[in-house]
């Protein structure tokens, strides 16, 4: 059959990426606990599509996703990029996979324990000037409590408390557990927060709280910090936004590093 896709473009431009998006299917992630876990991903994956070619095979995006099915791991992940560009004849490729990941978690005081989930995002690139070698970017969303300094300073009883985001998007020299960034995050606010609540606990996260306000702008800091003196990261993006609970707005803090290794 005449393969129109391969035929001359119209407007000889290079596209820097065409793919397909929103591709769903189950993945299987590391997990420190029980060695990994079961979820599922979003993924889009594509590649660069030179000015003489009309357009891009779209169907063999698909037919390497399926065709791959393997755990979330840089070998896995670079197989499927090498795939990709052998496939769409292509000098670069890219992937994003999407997912929750799922903690147990304990209460506190009481120990319950409860599930929570972590949006998280894994992108990898690959072009001619990485020699083989991928490039990852990992983001997790980790939702804290913040109590504020300034209100708890001015006010005779109470303060405004509310959640934030903290969004850490990070590049490591090697692996690294997503639980590890989820610490992290934990560790930056006034409190962490939990699935499961039972009055002791409640009791506990609102005294200890309330005994540790944080700005928006502490817990930006507190997080570039740990990130900044983890071994493995090599460039940090981390953004924090405060849903303020008194205000008609939110506030956010933005703290970007690159890390320069010996």
């Amino acid at each position: 059959m005449r393969d129109v896709q391969s035929g001359p473009a119209q407007v000889a431009l290079p596209i820097d990426r065409v793919g397909v998006k929103n591709l769903r299917l189950p993945l299987l992630v590391r997990d420190r606990v029980n060695g990994n876990q079961h979820t599922v991903a979003d993924v889009d994956i594509g590649a660069d599509l030179p000015a003489h070619f009309k357009g891009t095979h779209m169907s063999r995006f698909v037919e390497a996703l399926d065709s791959w099915s393997e755990d979330l791991d840089y070998k896995s992940v670079q197989r499927l990029l090498n795939d990709v560009r052998a496939r769409l004849e292509a000098e670069r490729a890219f992937v994003t996979f999407r997912f929750p990941f799922f903690l147990a978690k304990q209460a506190p005081a009481t120990g319950s324990p409860a599930i929570m989930s972590y949006d998280c995002r894994l992108t990898g690139e690959i072009g001619p000037e990485d020699n083989g070698r991928p490039r990852f970017l990992l983001q997790v969303d980790v939702p804290v409590m913040t109590v504020c300094p300034c209100s708890k300073a001015i006010s005779d009883e109470g303060a405004h408390s509310q959640r934030a985001l903290v969004r850490i998007q990070a590049r490591f020299a090697g692996f690294t557990w997503l639980e590890e960034l989820v610490d992290i995050a934990d560790a930056a606010g006034s409190s962490p927060v939990y699935t499961l609540l039972k009055r002791e606990d409640e009791k506990f996260v609102t005294e200890s709280a309330f005994a540790n306000p944080t700005f928006v702008e502490d817990v930006v800091r507190s997080v570039a910090q740990a990130l900044a003196a983890h071994p493995q990261t090599t460039w940090f993006r981390v953004e924090v936004e405060s849903f303020e609970s008194i205000h008609n707005h939110s506030a956010f803090a933005v703290i970007e590093q690159r890390i320069e290794r010996a």
